[in-house]
């Protein structure tokens, strides 16, 4: 009969489980400063089940947001504190609060009215007006008004102890989470506080005293506001001076002022070298007869996308020429164009030139952040300022709005290419430029194509606002229907736009994904 020898690995040694037990304690007491031996018995409860293990720890109750705060756990001392601020206001309102001030506010509006009314049918009766009967009804609905907002304020003012008990009952419903999940969290900061020891650990007196005092002065503001309104301005009115914001106003007017008139040859020059290749263009899209424009981008699709996507293509050229809309779209795929082309030979080699240096990158990137995240109607006025009103400020706002997802994608792709691959090429003595052209970008290209085709979807979004300030195009349609609420047209010229970036979406990425 064969018999295994024991594995040692599965024979547990009493004296070893007790000394890591006593370190891990020991590691507990380091950790949470205060009734280390409940945490560490709670902690070891918790890592003992890969479930979700309720228990309960009275101080988080007690104290809520202020013993997260205090803890370090700030994520859930924050939603806590939200959750506990409406608790506490609810309750106020519910004791002290005016819950039935607006409709008093509204009663006092309607009985200035109908005093006047009631005057007006007084002189009528007297006069004898045709107008009594229209005055009688006027002051019967006003009165009507009245009696229907007293009766909504008497209904407000009887709510006001349920609105209480509704507010403490979330209170007690947030106290009981925080006390059932606050030591599971506590245990998830543990786990990672030993592996990084620079994680804030027990109760430092200034953790204490700023998520006491930040809890405190936020319960208070709001629970004062919501049940006092008006009471305090302070915390309706932010305090400011009105000359604040004129001496602002004067100092960027004064500024803009100074570099229009300093640098008026630079842009000049851009000006010039935008309207040459929009003129360009325009000479192509345009003024080529439209056989031979729809012939070419019905070859280009079926070249870069195949047989399906060049008949859809033909539909929509075929619904832009039927329904009138073709020189339109011609146009503004030639402004479209103009941005989109300048964004791409700018926007790629300015991606290659960061992929590779991270301090110049750093510097680029919350310049690209403030483009994307500035409205478009802010950045127009600057470039008034600059290029006056007309296509090429419209080719300059849509360079500024839809050129930064090139240079992104250009240096996330190049920064994605495996560095073995690059170590390899190197090693069989490639140069830099053979390393760019024949690793590099042929690896990035899939990110690359999609930062061009974002550009593109960008600047086609642009086409409505850009015709704002002079653009003509497919934007001058919407912005009519806009303005005189002509349905139909808006909707046709929507398509319109519509069309035009699904054809250059796929021209752009073709087939492959």
């Amino acid at each position: 009969m064969n018999q295994t020898a024991p594995n040692p690995l599965l024979q547990t040694d009493p004296d070893k489980i007790a000394a890591l037990e006593a370190e891990r304690r020991e590691r507990v007491a380091e950790f949470v400063r205060t009734n280390p031996d409940y945490y560490a018995t709670q902690f070891k409860k918790i890592g003992g089940s890969p479930k979700f293990i309720a228990t309960f720890n009275k101080f988080a109750g007690l104290f809520g947001p202020i013993w997260f705060g205090a803890r370090g756990l700030w994520k859930w001392a924050l939603i806590f504190l939200i959750v506990e601020t409406f608790a506490f206001v609810q309750m106020a309102r519910g004791l002290f609060g005016d819950l039935a001030a607006d409709a008093f506010e509204r009663i006092a509006s309607i009985e200035g009215t109908l005093a006047l009314r009631k005057q007006q049918l007084q002189s009528a009766i007297e006069k004898g007006s045709d107008k009594v009967d229209v005055y009688k009804r006027t002051v019967a609905s006003l009165e009507e008004a009245i009696g229907g907002y007293r009766l909504d304020a008497q209904q407000m003012e009887e709510q006001g102890i349920w609105i209480f008990l509704s507010g403490l009952a979330v209170l007690l419903v947030a106290k009981a989470v925080q006390s059932a999940m606050a030591n599971t969290v506590l245990e998830a900061r543990f786990s990672d506080w030993l592996s990084d020891r620079t994680l804030p650990a027990g109760l430092p007196l200034q953790h204490i005293a700023l998520s006491a005092a930040f809890s405190v002065l936020i319960a208070s503001a709001a629970m004062v506001h919501y049940s006092f309104p008006g009471a305090f301005p302070l915390l309706t009115e932010f305090p400011t001076d009105r000359n604040i914001r004129l001496n602002g106003v004067a100092w960027v007017e004064a500024f803009i002022a100074w570099c229009v008139r300093n640098t008026e040859l630079l842009f000049d020059a851009i000006t010039f070298g935008i309207r040459a290749i929009l003129d360009a263009l325009e000479l192509l899209f345009v003024k080529t007869p439209w056989m031979v424009i729809a012939s070419f981008i019905i070859l280009l699709t079926w070249l870069s996308a195949g047989n399906r996507t060049a008949i859809f293509s033909a539909v929509f050229l075929a619904y832009m020429g039927l329904f009138g809309f073709w020189e339109k779209a011609m146009t503004t795929l030639a402004l479209l164009g103009t941005a989109a082309c300048l964004s791409i030979a700018i926007g790629i080699p300015l991606g290659m030139f960061c992929a590779r240096r991270p301090r110049l990158y750093s510097v680029v990137q919350p310049i690209m952040d403030f483009m994307q995240t500035m409205p478009a109607f802010v950045f127009m006025v600057p470039v008034i300022a600059f290029f006056g009103v007309g296509k090429p400020a419209a080719v300059i706002v849509t360079m500024i709005f839809g050129g930064t997802p090139v240079v992104r994608l250009t240096v996330l792709g190049l920064r994605g290419v495996p560095e073995s691959v690059r170590e390899a090429a190197i090693s069989f003595g490639a140069s830099k430029w053979y390393l760019l052209s024949r690793v590099d970008l042929p690896l990035a290209s899939p990110s690359i194509r999609a930062g061009i085709n974002q550009t593109i979807m960008l600047s086609l979004a642009m086409v409505v606002v850009a015709s704002l300030i002079g653009a003509k195009g497919l934007g001058e349609d919407v912005l009519e229907a806009l303005q005189y609420a002509n349905v139909g047209q808006g909707i046709l010229a929507g398509f319109a736009i519509l069309f035009c970036a699904m054809i250059l979406d796929r021209i752009v990425q073709g087939e492959r994904k």
